[in-house]
Parts: C-alpha cells; structure tokens; sequence
C-alpha cells in the first residue's frame, strides 16, 4: 500500500528528468536559461519592494519629525546672532495638543557630583583690583563693538557717562532687519499654565530675559569696592504684561543683569526659591550672547531698581549686622507678631521669620557669602575666595565679622531678597557649613514639609525643565539629576539636624 504510493509520487519525476535529458542539447539551454531569467526576476522584485518599504519609512519618521518640531519637541538651533538681530522681542509659537510632560523622579544610585559635574572655576591667581571689578575685560568690550558694528542689518553706537557717581560704558544695538523678527523662545511650556510655584510675574519676567532683543548694553561702575554690574535694556512686547519698573540713568525700561558663566547657580537657586514657597530670589533664566564669553550661557537676572533707593552709587539697600548683632537678635526674636523692638534693643529692619527662611536656603545651597564671609564654619580650600583675601584670618574674633549681602528693598524693610546666590554643589556632606544653621530655633513648615514628602525632585525637574538653555547647558536630565541629588542629600542631613537640635517647625507668612 505504501509502496505503491510512493511510486505514484516518485514516478511523474523520474518520468519528466529522464525526458530532460533525452531532449537536444540547445532545447535544455534554453530552458536552464528561462528558469535563471524568471529567478532574477523574482531577486530584482525582492529588492524594489524591500526599497520601497525602506523609504516609506523614512518618509514617515521625516513627518513624525516635522510634527514634533511644530510642537515644539525638538530644541530648535538659532543663531547665536539672534539676540542681537532678531526683532520682535520674544514671539513665542503657538503649541497646541501638547501634554504638560511629568518628569519621573525615582533614581535607582545616586551619581557622584565630582565625577561628572565640573565644579566652580576658582581663581587661582590673584587678579588686579581693578580688573577684577571690570564684569567684562576690553577685549570683549572691543568685540562687542565690532560685532555690533560690521553687521549690516543693525547699526550700534557707543557712549558713556556718570552721575551720583556712577560711571557706566553703554554700547547701542539697533537692528533694522525686517525679515529678523522671528524667535523660538527658550522658555518651554508645554500646558496653559505653568508650575503653580511660579506666578504669572515669574513666567513673563523669564521669557523677557531670555527672549527680548537687546537694544543696548551698559556696564556700570560705582564707587568703593563693589563689582561692576553688566546691564543689558530688551525691548518688551506689548502682549506680555510685564511689572513697572522704577526708571532710573541706568536703566531706562526692562533689564536684565548679566552674570558670568561660572555663576549658573543663580538660575537654580531661583528654582529652588519659587519650589520652597519662599519667593525671595529675583527671577534668573539662562542665556546665550554671540557678544560675550564665547557664546556660552550666562546667567541673567532681572534687574530690580528698588534694590537701589538712593541710586546705583550708594550700592545695596542693605542690612549693616556684626555676627554678634545677629545672634543678639534671633534672641530677641526682632519683629516677632509685629512688635516693634525698643530703640536699644540692636534690631535690625528685619523681621525674625526671614533669618530662618535664608539659614534654611544657604544651607541647602551651601552659599556662605552671606551669614559666613570669613568661612568659619568649614575647612575651605586654598583656592577659595575666603582664604585668598584673607577672611579666614578673622575667625579669631568672629563676632565683629560683617555679614555681607544682607539686601531688601527700600520700601520693604521686613522682607529680605536673596541676592548673589552662589553656592557650591561639590561640597561632600562631611564639610557642610553647619554656622549657617547658629542661633536658628524655628523653620518655616511650607519649605520643610517639600523636603519631607520626598517631592523635591520632582518639582525641580518640572521647574528647571522650563528654561531649555539652563537644562541642556547642565547636561540635560542626567546633570539635573546629579545636582539635585545633592540638594537632598543636604536636604536629609538637615531633616537629622531639626530632630537632633529640637527645631520648630511652624507657619511663617510675613
């Protein structure tokens, strides 16, 4: 049975390749030859339609490109020329049916800060007094002007003068290109509103300084030893409501005060400001001048001229307190429920509750210009500013040292503005500047209760993520990423040191 099958399967075959090879020789060429025409065939066909297959792909992922560029997904590359040649101030586009993104905070390992993050270039060699204070050296001052004056679609001039005073260089750009009018602004929201710690006033104030067309650049002198000051006056857009500023000879309209590379902490420290509910910082976005340091980013903060009642001359509206002085006072507890101290009591103008929020703020920042000029409370580098000037020296006598950069605004008394934020993110926990934290018995519940919920993180990141030029200058998510590790870090060491030390923690809204 099998057998037979097996010869009714088997014999057509044998049948048809012993008539194959019966036939002439010419007659088996060409069919050899047909069948390796039709095999080609068949190849060639493979191929075309694996190609074509190939390019509708690609064709698909250039439009999923082009969708996502009109969105505003992709970080669009503009000219470093466009602060100084783009017209209209800051237009933003229009981004519709986009999802406000939420960033995961779960990190699996910490990474070390030193290992990846370059930390504050510190002066090495002592630089001349008066070079020191330039904010820009003339070499730059020089590129400025050649930048502003070769170009052929803008005309600059360059002035200067002095009053109160104050001396200041001022360099005017007027672009005149019609066609140059269009900007991506490098503020990113992607939802109708942005993070509800920033308020309206932030989110303007941030697109001004990032987005606005320079008109002209001021650097601006005054007497004693305080640094010059960089200003640059933007051109506001009547569609973005932004404060009134007090008009003043140095800045006439909307600036901004332009900071060094290093100096990038200001933009972080803005962030963290708005995330603990302290509102005390000026708004700081980061950005990039084709006329300045290379190109590379700089911090800008917006200019706030009640800083300055009397006038640039006579520097900041500013608190005079020994150490001593201030410890004297969080004894008294200044201000506390609105009583006012005895006139010999040594209080200062502000209020008991803002010491707590600044100690709190530096602490985590581990910015000790302030409250700790001399660096008494760590072992500082020789390196540092601190030991090169000598300031170390005074610890001897630390209650005659100075507090610096005590600043509020001259009809705001009470409230202080956290001003020259610099802080370090590459000091190991086992150096932390614990004299910040002297004398403090009290901290504010809204910023504690933010690092105990474990949301720090990611507030930040939906925070920082806003200003694209700070985000991608930081090494995008994974540089991010390593400098908050180090805020909470600090942050868990100062939660260990409000237990160990019996601190209260209760509402402070002053």
């Amino acid at each position: 049975m099998g057998k037979s099958r097996f010869h009714r399967l088997f014999f057509p075959c044998l049948k048809r390749t012993s008539s194959f090879r019966r036939c002439p020789l010419s007659n088996r060429s060409l069919i050899l030859a047909s069948a390796c025409v039709v095999y080609l065939l068949v190849a060639v066909s493979q191929v075309g339609y694996s190609q074509q297959q190939q390019q509708q792909q690609r064709a698909r992922s250039i439009e999923n490109d082009k969708y996502r560029h009109t969105r505003g997904l992709y970080h669009l590359d503009v000219p470093d020329s466009v602060d100084l040649q783009t017209g209209a101030g800051f237009v933003v586009p229009t981004r519709s049916n986009v999802v406000y993104i939420t960033l995961k905070p779960k990190r699996l390992k910490p990474a070390h800060i030193r290992g990846t993050i370059r930390p504050k270039a510190r002066r090495k060699v002592r630089r001349k007094k008066n070079e020191a204070r330039s904010a820009f050296t003339q070499n730059k001052r020089g590129a400025m002007e050649r930048h502003a004056g070769q170009t052929k679609r803008g005309s600059a001039s360059t002035s200067s003068g002095g009053t109160g005073g104050v001396y200041y260089k001022s360099l005017d750009i007027i672009p005149t290109d019609p066609h140059a009018d269009f900007h991506i602004s490098s503020i990113r929201i992607y939802s109708q509103k942005a993070p509800p710690w920033l308020s309206p006033r932030d989110v303007n104030v941030m697109r001004f300084l990032a987005d606005a067309k320079v008109l002209r650049v001021k650097e601006v002198f005054s007497g004693g030893d305080s640094p010059s000051l960089l200003v640059f006056e933007g051109e506001t857009s009547p569609a973005i409501d932004l404060p009134r500023t007090q008009r003043s000879r140095v800045c006439g309209g909307q600036c901004g005060v332009v900071g060094r590379p290093v100096d990038t902490t200001e933009v972080f420290a803005f962030h963290l400001d708005r995330v603990l509910g302290f509102n005390r910082t000026l708004p700081a976005v980061s950005r990039r001048f084709s006329f300045l340091h290379d190109g590379q980013p700089c911090p800008v903060v917006s200019w706030d001229a009640s800083l300055y009642p009397e006038g640039r001359a006579a520097g900041w509206s500013s608190v005079r307190l020994t150490w001593g002085e201030y410890q004297s006072s969080l004894k008294q507890r200044c201000w506390h429920k609105n009583i006012s101290p005895k006139p010999d009591s040594g209080c200062s103008t502000v209020h008991h509750y803002e010491w707590s929020k600044l100690a709190l703020f530096d602490f985590l920042l581990q910015i000790h210009n302030r409250l700790d000029q001399s660096c008494c409370g760590f072992r500082p580098r020789q390196e540092d500013v601190c030991v090169e000037l000598g300031h170390n020296a005074e610890c001897g006598d630390q209650s005659h040292i100075q507090l610096t950069h005590i600043v509020h605004r001259g009809h705001d008394p009470r409230r202080l503005v956290f001003t020259n934020n610099e802080g370090f993110f590459d000091r190991n926990e086992d150096n932390l500047d614990y004299r910040l934290l002297e004398g403090i018995k009290e901290l504010p519940e809204q910023a504690v209760s933010v690092l105990k919920n474990k949301r720090l993180r990611e507030k930040l990141l939906q925070s920082l993520f806003l200003d694209q030029t700070y985000w991608e200058s930081q090494g995008g998510r994974p540089g991010i990423d390593k400098l908050i590790d180090v805020i909470e870090r600090r942050a868990t060491v100062l939660l260990t040191y409000i237990n160990a030390h019996g601190i209260r923690v209760m509402a402070m809204n002053v």
